[in-house]
């Protein structure tokens, strides 16, 4: 019942959810990638490819990848833009990190790359330094997600792009009401399953629940300082990708 209690605090209360979240993230580090593609069903691979393309990044521009886990996007925006250009992934858990690590020196990335330990909530960069600003499978898990915006949208080069790939609202009736079921349900005895955690992946659901829709994500990021804001939805909503432009004011 404790678990359950900090889960509900953690939904209410921004210091209460940003604790809670790192917690669950630094438990979960070495279990994260498989978690991700049961949580996707496999597709985030294939999402994060359409978002790569939609983006249509050039060799020697700079990126940043907000709550980078992992690494996998981090990685995935360094190849884009090549040995010329530049890419920061940031997350406040070191387990996290640490595997990213071990990632960019496979792909032979880690003189490219640079990984902080910091919060997305406080970017420790100046203003209109990237040209790209990304954030995957992590906004809705922000104590505060219009700050986060904010504060993409200022490090971002004016005319650059402010990027979240986010599990979203599926549209689809039927399948809508089977997704919940498997995400409610059965995606938190799969996570015990597999990783012997339980309590943190229950309380993913809730986190979605609480999250915007995606014509509603799209207007915050134009009450962030984007415009021409694109909101695509993938695979019957299960995922949204949204991509803004920095006004050049």
């Amino acid at each position: 019942m404790s678990g359950e209690r900090e889960q509900q605090r953690a939904v209410m209360e921004p210091h209460s959810k940003e604790k809670f979240v790192y917690q669950v993230f630094e438990s979960i580090a070495p279990k994260y990638d498989i978690m991700n593609s049961v949580l996707s069903f496999r597709m985030h691979k294939y999402w994060r490819r359409f978002a790569m393309k939609k983006m249509n990044l050039q060799p020697g521009q700079h990126a940043l990848d907000l709550c980078c886990g992992t690494g996998d996007w981090t990685i995935s925006l360094a190849q884009a833009v090549g040995s010329s250009g530049r890419v920061v992934g940031l997350d406040f858990s070191p387990k996290m990190l640490e595997i990213g690590k071990q990632k960019l020196e496979h792909y032979r990335l880690a003189d490219q790359v640079t990984l902080v330990e910091g919060n997305a909530m406080k970017l420790p960069f100046p203003d209109h330094c990237f040209d790209a600003v990304t954030i995957g499978f992590a906004l809705r898990n922000v104590p505060d997600v219009k700050q986060v915006l904010r504060e993409m949208v200022r490090v971002t080069k004016p005319g650059g792009q402010v990027v979240s790939l986010e599990l979203s609202h599926p549209t689809w009736p039927v399948f809508r009401q089977l997704y919940w079921l498997y995400f409610q349900r059965i995606l938190p005895l799969i996570a015990k399953w597999l990783t012997g955690k339980y309590d943190q992946y229950r309380w993913l659901p809730e986190s979605l629940k609480t999250f915007p829709e995606r014509h509603e994500l799209a207007d915050w990021f134009k009450e962030a300082g984007c415009h021409q804001v694109e909101v695509y939805s993938l695979t019957g909503g299960i995922a949204a990708l949204h991509i803004g432009r920095k006004l050049d004011r």
